[in-house]
């Protein structure tokens, strides 16, 4: 079964085509049982190749290509395997989110604080509306 749906592999490949210097991630992928997270915002036409921000959890996250049928054909403990976040969306750059991940250490922590930062502006918003 593959991580992507037809419509996401359509957007991925979309953006891979596009002109765009700086694309949003439209894809999280990843490891159930440690922090190993992928975050993808393109599709070559080869239908393999993503690129984007891949962190195995060490605390360096790159930018870069990465195999689409090596992270499916990973085989977790458990029988566990990849999974894909259907409920991850972003208005972040994929360079934003290379920017905090490396700040912080990791994807994950990276998106806990944007998430806290978020939550903390829209409470400001709410005690002091704009007139």
């Amino acid at each position: 079964m593959s991580l992507l749906t037809p419509e996401l592999r359509a957007a991925l490949r979309a953006q891979y085509r596009s002109d765009a210097t700086d694309k949003r991630p439209l894809a999280k992928l990843y490891h159930p049982l440690s922090a190993a997270t992928w975050l993808a915002s393109e599709l070559s036409d080869d239908g393999d190749a993503l690129f984007g921000l891949a962190d195995l959890g060490f605390g360096c996250p790159e930018l870069g290509w990465f195999s689409l049928h090596e992270v499916e054909s990973l085989r977790l403990p458990f029988g566990l395997r990849i999974e894909r976040d259907p409920h991850f969306s972003t208005d972040l750059s994929l360079s934003d989110w290379a920017a905090w991940a490396r700040k912080t250490g990791s994807i994950l922590w990276a998106e806990a604080l944007l998430r806290r930062a978020r939550a903390a502006a829209s409470e400001l918003a709410d005690r002091f509306p704009r007139s």
